[in-house]
């Protein structure tokens, strides 16, 4: 062989060592990716974050295995096969999340889709590295091939979960991202049709036929994506949506119909303006009736839409109000939506309220200043990550950031729906430290029969309780009777719940399984 030739042949060896690497980092970024995506989505839609990422990586992992005992069986036509793989993934997994939006806006087969698109890409991808490595062994020893392939297919797991955080779900949100990632998918596609074509034969012009038409789809999908997600978004929610985005924490959804304007959390009511001051009223206004003077310091957990603080700002010996929001979108959306800064009093701008982003548990762990009065007004714990906001050594810390005589205040779900949830909390913030406790209740006509727990180590004037300022609402002679509990929503016997065993997000989803 002449030397011009054996030049020929190494660059074209290095093309396609090349092209199987590169193979390798993609498939191993969009495999996570997907896995990611599949599971968030779930956890997202139906709660319950744990439950839905262990099925999802349990599920995805023996189906992995099952792709890759299928592999053994295909001997022929190795590289066209492998390019039908990378397709089918590019389309199943590019798609999987506007099909799981799909079957859960308009069909009752969510679980269904989330199972088949779970079973199917784990089979694929299963596939890919047996494939990637019988590909590379006309180059290099075995031992050389499963280095190459897995190191890099590792490092590409790397790249995604850095990337799912930090990226993808604060810029482009889960739809756009799958999407987005079965490009990823077809330019493996189009990388090995380009280095192996001539060697694929005939069928590669059918191979790239179908790439460019996928390619096609795929992008017609994301220029509609703004579309497709405010028809969805409408299809979930009675009235007409005035505001929604996708932030790095959840999804905001405002509603609007005449009078009634009504604020979502990753599609669960937050409030309704026809009726929050019943609530809002109850949170802040109950817990101060009982102590002998109005708190001087506040710590507001949660309560970014600025309620809690507009009732707190009707006391004039009120000296600061620390909100700590773990979403900077949210406070945006309270300070600068013109609906909601005018139902809050644009209580945000006052030069007495001082706002934090960070996680409430994290900002209680580094506080030392004690407050008079700490209120969480945090979402309901239907996640995991948000039932560490109701455990006991969240209480423990809520407990060591106030001051002697101080009052804690939490919204508590709803004694009627979910009970156990309901007494759990009592238990739980008892557990934390507090010499009493005091649940209550009051009715909220758009969340029900709602529930409240307040404890202090002072006893509390239970006897006569005092309102220093104007209500839409409460009444003095009214408040003991929210002390009152019916033999319906009567204490029950519960655990307490930890950040070892968070009990309560099992007593919530059981609660609410009936009314989702």
């Amino acid at each position: 062989m002449s030397e011009e030739a054996t030049d020929r042949t190494g660059n074209g060896n290095r093309r396609q060592i090349a092209a199987l690497i590169f193979s390798a980092f993609i498939s191993g970024l969009c495999s996570i990716i997907y896995e990611l995506l599949i599971a968030t989505t779930a956890s997202y839609f139906l709660g319950d974050s744990v439950k839905f990422f262990s099925l999802t990586i349990g599920i995805y992992m023996a189906s992995m295995g099952v792709g890759t005992y299928l592999s053994k069986f295909i001997d022929r036509e190795i590289l066209a096969r492998f390019v039908a793989i990378e397709l089918a993934l590019a389309g199943l997994g590019g798609l999987s999340i506007p099909i799981l939006y799909f079957a859960y806006a308009w069909t009752g087969l969510f679980i269904h889709a989330y199972l088949f698109l779970t079973i199917a890409i784990g089979m694929l991808i299963g596939l890919e590295i047996p494939f990637l490595t019988r590909l590379m062994d006309r180059y290099n020893p075995l031992k050389v091939n499963i280095a190459n392939i897995l190191s890099f297919d590792y490092f590409g797991a790397l790249v995604a979960t850095i990337a799912f955080p930090f990226v993808l779900l604060p810029f482009f949100g889960i739809y756009q991202s799958s999407l987005l990632f079965g490009f990823a998918n077809m330019s493996i596609g189009f990388a090995m049709l380009r280095v192996f074509g001539a060697e694929i034969g005939a069928g590669a012009r059918r191979l790239m036929r179908l790439t460019v038409a996928l390619t096609g789809l795929l992008t017609a999908m994301i220029l509609l994506s703004h579309y497709f997600l405010n028809y969805w978004d409408q299809a979930l929610y009675e009235d007409r949506i005035v505001h929604a985005e996708q932030t790095r924490f959840q999804r905001i959804v405002l509603t609007r119909d005449r009078d009634d304007l009504r604020l979502y959390l990753d599609g669960n009511l937050q409030f309704s303006s026809v009726d929050e001051y019943r609530y809002h009223e109850a949170l802040v206004h109950v817990p101060i009736s009982l102590r002998s003077a109005a708190p001087r310091r506040v710590l507001l957990l949660g309560a970014g839409d600025g309620m809690a603080a507009r009732e707190l700002l009707k006391y004039p010996d009120l000296q600061q109000i620390v909100i700590v929001d773990l979403d900077p979108r949210m406070i945006a959306l309270a300070q600068d939506n013109p609906y909601v800064s005018a139902l809050n009093g644009n209580s945000l701008r006052s030069p007495k309220v001082k706002i934090v982003f960070a996680d409430a548990f994290g900002y209680l762990q580094e506080n030392t200043e004690p407050f008079d009065m700490v209120i969480a007004d945090l979402p309901d714990p239907n996640n995991n990550a948000l039932a560490r906001l109701y455990s006991k050594q969240f209480y423990q810390l809520v407990h060591r950031s106030l001051a002697a005589g101080g009052v804690f205040v939490t919204q508590a779900t709803s004694p009627y729906y979910a009970p156990r949830a309901f007494w759990s909390i009592a238990d739980t913030v008892r557990a934390g430290g507090f010499a009493n406790i005091y649940p209550y209740h009051v009715n909220v006509p758009s969340f029900g029969e709602w529930g409240f727990v307040l404890a202090s180590d002072a006893r509390l004037n239970m006897a006569k309780p005092e309102l220093s300022v104007e209500t839409r609402f409460l009444q003095p002679d009214g408040v003991k009777t929210y002390f009152e509990f019916d033999k319906d929503i009567a204490r029950e016997n519960v655990s307490i719940s930890t950040l070892d065993r968070p009990v309560i997000l099992d007593y919530y989803l059981a609660g609410w399984e009936h009314y989702r």
